[in-house]
C-alpha cells in the first residue's frame, strides 16, 4: 500500500511538552486499511469526514518585561509556557515549601510549564524565584490567560467611542498595545 506524500488522511500527531506525564487519549477506531487491488472498492464504513482539523494550540510564546539575569550576567526574555495538566497544579501541592508558604505555589508550577527561557537549558522553580517580581506579576498573569480562558486575547471597550475591539495579549510587553 502506498500513501500520498501528504499523508491527508492520517490524523495529526499528538504533542506534548518535554517531561509532561499524562496519559494519551487513543484516537478514533480508523477503518482497517486492505491492501489496494483490483477487488478493492469503496469503504464499507460510514464516509471519513473530510473538514480540516483544527489543532489544539499548546505552547504560547512571551517576552517578560524585565528579563531573568543568570549568574553570568545573560538576561534572558523570550520563553514559551505549556498549557498546564491536572498534574501540574497537583504535583507542587505535595511540596513542602508550598505546604509551608502556599504564595510559592506559583513558583513551583511556572517552574513546570515554562519550556523555553532564553538559552537556558533547564527552567525550574528556582529560576522562578529568582525572577524580578514584575516578571512574577506577567508570569502569573500569562499563565490565567492561556489556561482558564484559552487564549490571550480578551475583549475590551474603547474609553472614547465605546467600540469593542479584542487586544492581543500574548507576547506582548506591558504597556505596549
Amino acid at each position: 500500500m502506498r500513501r500520498s506524500a501528504a499523508g491527508a488522511s492520517a490524523p495529526a500527531p499528538q504533542t506534548a511538552a518535554a517531561g509532561a506525564d499524562f496519559p494519551r487519549s487513543a484516537p478514533a477506531a480508523a477503518p482497517a486499511e486492505t491492501p489496494a487491488g483490483p477487488s478493492a472498492g469503496p469503504p464499507a464504513g460510514p464516509p471519513v469526514a473530510t473538514a480540516p482539523r483544527q489543532r489544539l494550540q499548546t505552547e504560547f510564546p512571551f517576552e517578560l518585561p524585565r528579563g531573568y539575569v543568570d549568574d553570568s550576567g545573560t538576561v534572558h526574555r523570550d520563553g514559551v509556557m505549556r498549557l498546564s495538566t491536572a498534574r501540574d497544579e497537583l504535583i507542587p501541592l505535595r511540596d513542602v515549601r508550598v505546604q509551608e508558604n502556599p504564595a510559592y505555589l506559583s513558583v513551583v508550577l511556572l517552574g513546570r510549564v515554562i519550556t523555553r527561557l532564553g538559552t537556558l537549558t533547564m527552567v525550574h522553580d528556582g529560576i522562578v524565584e529568582n525572577m524580578f517580581a514584575s516578571d512574577l506579576a506577567f508570569l502569573q498573569d500569562f499563565y490565567r490567560q492561556i489556561n482558564a480562558e484559552g487564549h490571550t486575547r480578551a475583549a475590551v471597550q474603547c474609553p472614547h467611542c465605546t467600540e469593542p475591539f479584542e487586544v492581543e495579549l500574548g507576547g506582548s510587553r506591558l504597556g505596549e498595545s
